[in-house]
């Protein structure tokens, strides 16, 4: 009878000296994921459009109030640095230059979701729940729906509310941002 084979969690510091010691290149899309690195779906022009248009309109309306990260990493824990689409974070200037994000850093979380949608909905969004990121907003594009996560816990968002075209979008945290969904979907 063969044994399973168990598998090596690395950890986010690992996986930090393995992109320094040249294994992934600047052009690989990974994060990591429960302590595995895990390749990224390729970005359609769909789901780029719509983080460009997510960029501008955040950046434009909460403008100092915030900054906002672009598919950049988000240090959840030990065996977590998932990179979301967007991240609005608190501003601490100089900080993000020596240490990633943390979840007491994070306002708001966004994942663009084409053909990742269970991927993002079933692994990403509850990890970032598990880690207590007070809200997470999932663009379907495939539905032209928003999910709105609030009051996160270990097993995912407690709440989720769709949001869609004609509806607006405010992040709990930001109540004065105010973001139609017609604008996020184009």
């Amino acid at each position: 009878m063969a044994m399973p084979l168990a598998l090596r969690r690395f950890t986010v510091d690992e996986y930090h000296r393995m992109g320094e010691a040249g294994i992934f290149h600047e052009n690989d899309r990974v994060e990591l994921i429960h302590g595995q690195v895990v390749e990224m779906t390729p970005i359609g022009p769909g789901h780029s459009g719509c983080v460009g248009a997510l960029t501008t309109l955040l950046s434009r309306r909460a403008g100092a109030a915030v900054l906002v990260w672009v598919q950049n990493p988000v240090q959840l824990g030990e065996y977590e640095a998932p990179q979301p689409d967007l991240a609005l974070l608190r501003p601490q200037p100089g900080e993000y230059r020596k240490a990633h994000p943390r979840p007491a850093d994070v306002l708001l979380v966004i994942e663009v979701a084409d053909t990742s949608v269970r991927y993002d909905r079933d692994t990403k969004l509850r990890l970032y729940a598990a880690a207590g990121l007070p809200e997470a907003w999932l663009v379907v594009l495939p539905s032209a729906t928003i999910e709105v996560g609030t009051d996160p816990g270990p097993d995912g968002y407690r709440t989720v509310q769709p949001v869609r075209r004609g509806e607006v979008l405010r992040p709990t945290l930001l109540p004065s941002v105010e973001i139609t969904a017609d604008e996020v979907l184009g």
